[in-house]
C-alpha cells in the first residue's frame, strides 16, 4: 500500500483530492487517484475560476450562449457537469463504504452566506439538480447559515460546513446537526442515509497568527509561531469526541445515524520553513478526512509519515494556545476574524469568477 491508502486502511482517515476541472475528469487523472486511495473530492470557486481561464469549458459555454443563459446559469451548469461526473467515478469508493464515503464536495454561493433562507435555497437546488446520494452541498459555518444547515440536514441534504476555524463555532455546528438529524427522526424520514462533515481550515490559521508573533518578534513570540493550527484541530477533534463518543449522540447512533466528521482543509504549508507534509503528518486520526492540494497529495505519497498523531499531545496543545494568549493574541479574536476573511476572499474569488466566465461569454459569441 501506499501512503495514501495506508492513511485509510491504518489511521481510518480519508484523504481527498482538494482540486477539480474538466481535464481531471476526462483524462482518466480522477479515476487513478481514486485508484492510489483519494477518497473524495472538493471544490470552489478559486478552482473553478483557474479552468475556467484555461479554455477548457469553451464548448460547453458556447452550447449555453445558444441556450441564452447569463453568467451565473453557465457556472451552474459547468460545476454540476464536473461535480457530477466526479460523483460518478467516486461511487464506487460510496457503495464499498456503505455510504460513509466516496464524496463530492459543491458550494453553495459564498455571496450568500449572511442569508439563511436563499442558502438553504440554493443548497436544495444544487442537491436536487445532482440528484446522487454521494454528493455534499457546502454552506459556510456563519452564523446566519447555522438555520440553513440544520434545516437542510433535517430534509437529508448531505452538507459539508465549510470554512469553520473556531472550536467554539464547531461544538455549535456538531449541535446543528444532531438537531437536525432529530427533526427528521421525528418527521419520520431515515437518518442513516444523511452524511455531514465539519471542515476546518488549518494553514490560515498559522498565516494569521504568525503574522502577529512575527510582529510582537520576542523570542517567545517566535519561538511560539507553527503551532496555533495545529493545536486548534487538535481541540477541536477533542470536541468532536466528546460530543459524538458522548451521551448526547448515543441514541441517534443506535437508530443507525452517522457521525459527523472533521474535515481538515487547507492543509498544504504555506510558510517553506515548514515540512511540506506538516499538517497532513500532524492531524492523523480515526473518522476524519484530509482534503490535500495535488502538490501535498505528491509530497505525502513520496516521504509523508503515517501514524495516528491528532489525539495525542492535547495538553501540549493547550499549552500552546494559553502561550500564544499570553502573548495577547486572543485565538477567539483571530478565529472571528478569520471566518470574515475567508467569506470575503471566496466572494472576491466568485465575483472573479463570474468576471472570467463573462469574459469567456463575450469572446465567444458569435459576431
Amino acid at each position: 500500500m501506499n501512503m495514501l491508502q495506508r492513511l485509510h486502511a491504518e489511521q481510518d482517515q480519508s484523504p481527498w483530492i482538494d482540486f477539480i476541472d474538466r481535464d481531471l475528469i476526462d483524462s482518466g487523472k480522477l479515476a487513478e487517484r481514486v485508484g492510489k486511495g483519494i477518497r473524495g473530492l472538493t471544490s470552489n470557486p478559486t478552482i473553478f475560476g483557474k479552468a475556467v481561464a484555461s479554455g477548457q469549458y469553451d464548448d460547453l459555454i458556447r452550447r449555453e450562449i445558444a441556450a441564452g443563459h447569463d453568467t451565473r446559469r453557465i457556472f451552474e451548469e459547468i460545476e454540476i457537469a464536473d461535480v457530477g461526473d466526479a460523483a460518478d467515478i467516486l461511487r464506487t469508493v460510496y457503495e464499498e463504504a456503505d455510504g460513509a464515503d466516496g464524496f463530492v464536495s459543491i458550494e453553495v454561493e459564498p455571496d450568500l452566506a449572511d442569508d439563511s433562507d436563499a442558502s438553504l435555497a440554493r443548497a436544495r437546488h444544487l442537491w436536487g439538480r445532482l440528484n446522487r446520494p454521494n454528493v455534499f452541498v457546502k454552506i459556510p459555518a456563519t452564523p446566519a447559515c447555522l438555520p440553513a444547515i440544520e434545516d437542510a440536514l433535517a430534509e437529508g441534504i448531505n452538507i459539508n460546513i465549510t470554512l469553520m476555524f473556531s472550536v467554539d463555532v464547531y461544538r455549535d455546528v456538531a449541535r446543528a446537526y444532531i438537531a437536525g438529524l432529530r427533526r427528521r427522526q421525528a418527521a419520520g424520514g431515515d437518518i442513516r442515509s444523511v452524511a455531514s462533515v465539519a471542515s476546518f481550515f488549518v494553514s490560515r490559521v498559522d498565516t494569521k497568527v504568525d503574522k502577529a508573533l512575527d510582529a510582537i518578534g520576542t523570542e517567545s513570540a517566535l519561538e511560539a509561531r507553527g503551532q496555533a493550527a495545529i493545536a486548534n484541530a487538535k481541540l477541536a477533534y477533542h470536541a468532536y469526541k466528546e460530543i459524538f463518543e458522548g451521551g448526547e449522540f448515543a441514541d441517534l447512533e443506535a437508530a443507525g445515524a452517522r457521525v459527523q466528521r472533521c474535515l481538515w482543509a487547507s492543509t498544504s504549508t504555506k510558510n517553506p520553513v515548514y515540512r511540506d507534509v506538516m499538517y497532513a503528518e500532524e492531524l492523523i486520526g480515526p473518522m476524519t478526512v484530509d482534503t490535500l492540494p495535488n502538490e501535498t497529495i505528491e509530497a505525502f505519497l513520496d516521504h509523508g509519515v503515517v501514524s495516528r498523531t491528532l489525539d495525542v499531545g492535547l495538553d501540549e496543545a493547550l499549552a500552546a494556545i494559553r502561550a500564544i494568549e499570553s502573548l495577547g493574541i486572543r485565538m477567539e479574536t483571530v478565529t472571528e476574524e478569520l471566518i470574515v476573511e475567508g467569506v470575503a476572499a471566496f466572494t472576491k474569488s466568485f465575483e472573479d469568477l463570474m468576471g472570467v466566465i463573462d469574459a469567456q461569454r463575450k469572446a465567444l459569441a458569435p459576431a
